[in-house]
């Protein structure tokens, strides 16, 4: 299981203590150091069944500094999906992403729940 965060993000870390706890397994990346590529964000958007806005980290800096809030409406999803690929701080986190499910954000019922499957 993959398990994408920013470190000093404090709902990356309550997550990460939530699968620590839960004795998950999984593999840690630091989303700004290693974006997500576009390949990366399109499977897992595609495994996800969620609109592709949910991916945006939509309280961000880099999201109002862009002014996305107007502008992504218009876009396309191969644009937006090129956005997202450029800046690992547009990106919603956290993610945890298994070949069976892709989680973007942390809801604890609903990590039990998908986990427990």
């Amino acid at each position: 299981m993959l398990f994408l965060q920013y470190p000093p993000c404090s709902t990356c870390q309550k997550a990460k203590k939530w699968l620590d706890e839960h004795e998950v397994s999984y593999v840690a990346r630091h989303i700004k150091e290693e974006n997500p590529t576009k390949e990366e964000l399109s499977q897992w958007y595609a495994r996800s069944g969620l609109p592709l806005k949910r991916f945006f980290n939509t309280s961000g800096l880099a999201y109002k500094a862009l002014n996305l809030k107007e502008k992504l409406p218009t876009m396309s999803e191969e644009e937006q999906l090129d956005l997202l690929a450029t800046d690992g701080m547009l990106v919603k986190r956290p993610i945890l992403v298994d070949e069976n499910f892709v989680l973007v954000g942390f809801k604890p019922v609903e990590w039990e729940e998908t986990l427990r499957k």
